[in-house]
């Protein structure tokens, strides 16, 4: 079965603001800094150890909950994960309450409540708030875990972790956390399919028993309510949850590495490169510099400032290029990051690094820190209107032991900065000869030109699940004697041979799938030797279609009919040849045995198949079987599995595919062999 060619419409909504008549020839000059008056927090400690910290708002008769738990990160070995599956065990039911039950009490209140590993949020109007803490201190003092609850929380994970594998930021990310913060800290480890398919139940409830304990809880409570109100409810529903010991750990520290480091994941499809520059760096909230690192970064790419003026504005390799310094307790991080092409992929690490040199090495011009200091002050202020904020303040001020007007002098301090500050901040923070550099994208045409940016150091490869390889040696020698014709006649033979094959002169083959929540399904027709027509459809009508009649091609799409001419030509004229397994030859096409490949856990020999037009396809032999299981060309990989006989011929009745970025599960609904299509349906 050949690779579908599909075509995504892409609707872009255009909208225009208003903008007062001013000089914009001229930044605005700086005023003082306004004056902030940070509502007031009141704080008791609880006999259990529970902190609870409030900030009353009589504006809106309402009040909100937010439970932090603050521990140490832990290290969860071969069921990663299970961490986070025990904060989504939480409200799924009590020893009193199913699941249904606590959801309808809640919708009944009008109220939200949700938990996660570390706590909860939760909100109402006041007239409720009994309610609700009796709702949400009975889900987390009296949990029910159960097996089914924990199966549906896997399989929601495990389909989030499928789609990742075809997402290049989400690959990216992966592979940075892992090499910034290494094996030997917590933050360098993600979620895998092995060890979420370890997780038990028994494992989160250790979890929950062992750290979710109320002496290391803060409870910011916001809203239309008082201490003198607070205290009796809280001492009412929360006594019950009783304190422990909870244990500590210290992790090696992670460091920046002592040159530039490149970590580059190949993705043979891709025609663009997502770039991240990083490393670790010890920054926290209250660090003596942590107001100079924050205006130091939003000057090279905390917003639409250096980084994007440069890559974006100056040389139009991206749409966009950031950075982030980012705080941490126990160890924070820098990256600066963009998604560029392939062919500008190491003139934009070169941009990145001088933006990050220039401000280590000359001061900013004052008009342009006037200026930053303008947007964050501005940014600051906003964030005041919302009560929440506050509350994190407060927590902020307890958990890192602040000083109690140290939100309320953030403005001034921010208005003293000079541009020596920030270029003593730069040259604390910004490191260009120490970083990771992490790279997806495709490494045949990028690999040597990152290789000139890191003389001596070898590049580092990574597969999309963060495991190391040598690419030399991902392709095992082929077995002596072996050829890609004996492999081809294998796979011949194991679909239903060649007298099987010969007689079929035409196929339909109907299959759906979904996409954002909607049904597409699509009919492909082929004829012997050479017709194809692919027609895409949604909601019963056919929106797309794409056709070659043995000579012409043409494509039918909401954005209009083309006809495909040179090299998109080629390829339709490829995908049409009709079973050209049983004579590569006759139609030009060479084919080349390259070595042996694991697919997905399965050995499978790796074959080329080139066209005279030059295009190579991959296509992927499991060994035991001889069945196709992947083809790959440069839209991607499709994966084949799930085959069933029809008219004494296998075929694979599910496809996985990823096009476009998009992970596609196409379920063939049914295929017809031999109906005598006629020539008409492939006029254009």
């Amino acid at each position: 079965m050949k690779r579908l060619i599909i075509s995504f419409a892409v609707i872009t909504f255009f909208f225009s603001t208003l903008q007062a008549q001013v000089d914009r020839t001229k930044p605005p000059l700086p005023g003082p800094p306004p004056k902030i008056e940070i509502g007031s927090y009141q704080k008791q400690v609880m006999a259990n150890g529970l902190t609870v910290i409030l900030v009353e708002n009589h504006k809106i008769p309402s009040v909100s909950y937010n439970l932090f738990i603050d521990i140490d990160p832990i290290m969860q070995g071969d069921q990663e994960g299970y961490v986070d599956f025990a904060g989504s065990l939480l409200g799924t039911g009590t020893q009193t309450r199913t699941k249904d039950q606590i959801n309808d009490e809640i919708d009944f209140i009008g109220a939200n409540m949700n938990f996660f590993a570390r706590g909860f949020s939760a909100s109402c109007l006041k007239k409720h708030n009994e309610k609700l803490l009796e709702i949400v201190s009975d889900a987390l003092i009296n949990p029910n875990f159960t097996q089914e609850e924990l199966e549906k929380i896997r399989k929601q994970t495990l389909s989030g972790l499928a789609a990742e594998k075809t997402s290049p930021d989400a690959i990216s990310d992966r592979i940075n956390s892992l090499v910034v913060f290494g094996k030997d800290h917590p933050y360098g480890h993600r979620e895998s399919e092995a060890s979420v398919n370890a997780i038990t139940l028994d494992q989160c409830k250790n979890y929950y028993t062992t750290y979710m304990r109320p002496n290391k809880a803060y409870l910011a409570i916001v809203g239309d309510i008082t201490m003198q109100e607070a205290i009796p409810l809280i001492e009412k529903y929360f006594s019950k949850w009783e304190k422990k010991d909870v244990p500590t750990y210290q992790y090696p520290t992670p460091m920046a590495p002592p040159t530039n480091t490149i970590a580059l994941v190949d993705r043979s499809n891709s025609v663009q490169s997502v770039i991240k520059v990083s490393y670790p760096v010890p920054f926290k909230i209250g660090d003596k510099d942590y107001i100079r690192g924050r205006i130091m970064n939003t000057i090279l790419g905390g917003g639409t400032f250096r980084l994007y003026n440069n890559l974006r504005e100056k040389h139009g390799y991206t749409y966009g290029s950031y950075s982030s310094l980012n705080p941490d307790k126990y160890i924070g991080s820098f990256t600066a990051n963009a998604e560029v092409r392939n062919s500008v992929t190491d003139s934009s690490l070169v941009q990145i690094m001088a933006e990050m040199n220039r401000l280590m090495n000359e001061p900013v011009p004052q008009a342009e820190l006037d200026m930053v200091k303008n947007y964050v002050s501005g940014t600051f202020a906003l964030s005041l209107e919302k009560p929440e904020t506050v509350a994190t303040f407060a927590q902020n001020i307890e958990r890192f032991g602040l000083p109690k007007d140290y939100y309320e002098k953030y403005l001034t301090n921010i208005a003293a900065l000079t541009p020596e500050d920030i270029q003593q901040a730069a040259r604390e923070y910004l490191k260009p000869g120490n970083c990771y550099i992490v790279v997806v994208g495709k490494a045949e045409e990028i690999s040597k030109k990152l290789e000139v940016l890191t003389p001596g150091t070898r590049i580092r490869y990574f597969d999309v699940e963060g495991k190391e390889y040598d690419p030399t040696q991902v392709l095992k020698p082929i077995p002596a004697g072996m050829t890609a014709q004996m492999v081809n006649e294998k796979y011949i033979e194991a679909v239903g041979g060649r007298k099987n094959l010969e007689k079929v002169k035409d196929l339909t083959i109907n299959m759906t799938t979904t996409m954002q929540g909607m049904t597409l399904t699509f009919k492909s027709y082929r004829k012997a030797p050479n017709k194809f027509l692919l027609e895409i459809g949604m909601g019963g009508m056919v929106v797309s279609k794409q056709l070659y009649d043995g000579n012409k091609a043409a494509v039918t799409s909401p954005q209009g009919n083309e006809e495909p001419s040179g090299e998109e030509l080629e390829l339709m004229k490829n995908e049409a040849l009709f079973n050209p397994e049983l004579d590569y030859a006759k139609n030009g096409i060479t084919i080349t045995l390259l070595g042996i490949e694991d697919i997905k856990g399965v050995p499978a020999y790796k074959m080329e198949i080139k066209f005279p037009s030059g295009q190579k396809n991959y296509a992927y032999y499991d060994i035991k079987t001889g069945l196709k299981i992947r083809e790959l060309n440069e839209q991607g990989p499709t994966d084949l599995s799930d085959y069933r006989e029809v008219k004494g011929i296998k075929y694979p009745f599910v496809l996985e595919a990823e096009i476009q970025g998009q992970a596609l599960k196409m379920q063939v609904q049914s295929i017809e062999v031999n109906t005598k299509i006629k020539d008409d349906i492939f006029k254009i």
